[in-house]
């Protein structure tokens, strides 16, 4: 090990559920190794506004999707995927990377082949329970493969998902004060947090929608994230709508449940709060999203609410079932803690940073 000053790209773009992983594991070679992290993403993707919200560099390449509904375009894959591959070579280059951290996207596959052209070590980790292709291909091309849950269809270890360090870490309070001041939430109401990810889902805001008025009813308080492109929804008092989170930490700090899509992320970072969850996947692809949280469920630390089953009353239902009942909320509580969501980010820079040949700050 040497003092050397460790480069590594990270590469994760398109959703929260791509680049959140990766910022996390960014977040520890940053300020444990003194890294600099620089992420690859593109002009449509979320990560225009998170990655320099983190504070970290953001170089924009051209996307390479796969158009599986439209197959007359695929001869033009490969003109566009030797550009994406010569613009992430470039920066790889200027940055002086000595590493790459990958977990798939529209940005991975060009991360992973500029890397194994360049002869530098690279990392893949597979957030889904069901293997991508972009990361399919950077272990076949050599990559060093890691797995959130088993059977995922990729080789690799089997680590979990990285979280950023600082979610369900509040011993003061601060975070949760913080929320409670930010959106005027009452310290003496259960809170209620509903989000449908990156973007927000409809189907979850037209079912709360339906609800809200009972639940506020009840005593309970609700903070909603109904999402960027969505309609704002109708004021009502202890009802909280917001059309994106910034602060999650903060959000995760006052809740006392939440509901939202089973992405592979949100699963981890509602874990990693010890934050009961109903879920209610995605019903599009291959069902991954079911998979991402079956083992909670199973487990008593979270309830499922199919799709096609989401309507005001299962939804109310469901909800007042959970923040009425205490002791029901210890116990999923309880299930949490015994899931464990590890020190995965840590574990992942420590691996990143041997390959470039850097020791932690003490």
């Amino acid at each position: 090990m040497t003092e050397k000053t460790l480069s590594v790209v990270v590469a994760g773009g398109g959703t929260a559920g791509h680049i959140e992983p990766a910022l996390a594991v960014g977040e520890v070679l940053r300020d444990s190794y003194g890294a600099n992290v620089v992420a690859l993403g593109t002009e449509r993707g979320l990560e225009t506004s998170i990655v320099p919200a983190r504070g970290f560099e953001l170089r924009l390449i051209d996307p390479v999707p796969i158009p599986r509904r439209k197959p007359w375009l695929l001869p033009g894959v490969p003109v566009k995927l030797t550009r994406s591959v010569r613009q992430t070579r470039r920066v790889l280059k200027e940055t002086g990377a000595q590493a790459v951290f990958g977990t798939g996207g529209y940005v991975a596959a060009s991360a992973y082949l500029a890397a194994a052209t360049m002869g530098l070590p690279f990392f893949v980790l597979e957030t889904n329970a069901l293997a991508g292709m972009a990361n399919k291909l950077g272990v076949q091309l050599g990559g060093a493969g890691f797995n959130a849950v088993a059977n995922s269809g990729m080789r690799g270890d089997v680590v979990g998902i990285p979280v950023r360090p600082g979610v369900g870490v509040d011993p003061d309070g601060v975070k949760a004060e913080r929320g409670r001041r930010t959106w005027n939430l009452d310290e003496n109401r259960k809170t209620l947090l509903v989000t449908g990810g990156s973007q927000g889902a409809v189907r979850i805001n037209e079912a709360l929608a339906g609800a809200v008025e009972r639940l506020t009813a009840d005593g309970y308080q609700v903070l909603h994230a109904y999402g960027r492109k969505n309609d704002a929804p109708a004021p009502h008092e202890g009802y909280t709508a917001l059309p994106y989170i910034d602060d999650m930490e903060a959000a995760y700090a006052v809740a006392d449940l939440v509901v939202c899509r089973s992405g592979a992320m949100t699963v981890a970072e509602n874990s990693a709060a010890g934050l009961p969850a109903i879920y209610v996947p995605l019903p599009h692809g291959n069902g991954e999203q079911g998979l991402n949280s079956a083992h909670l469920v199973s487990t008593g630390a979270a309830l499922r609410i199919d799709d096609a089953a989401l309507t005001p009353d299962t939804l109310y239902t469901a909800v007042a079932g959970i923040l009425g009942d205490d002791e029901r909320r210890a116990q999923m509580r309880s299930a949490l803690e015994r899931s464990g969501a590890g020190n995965v980010a840590e574990e992942l820079a420590a691996r990143i940073a041997r390959a470039g040949g850097v020791k932690p700050r003490l």
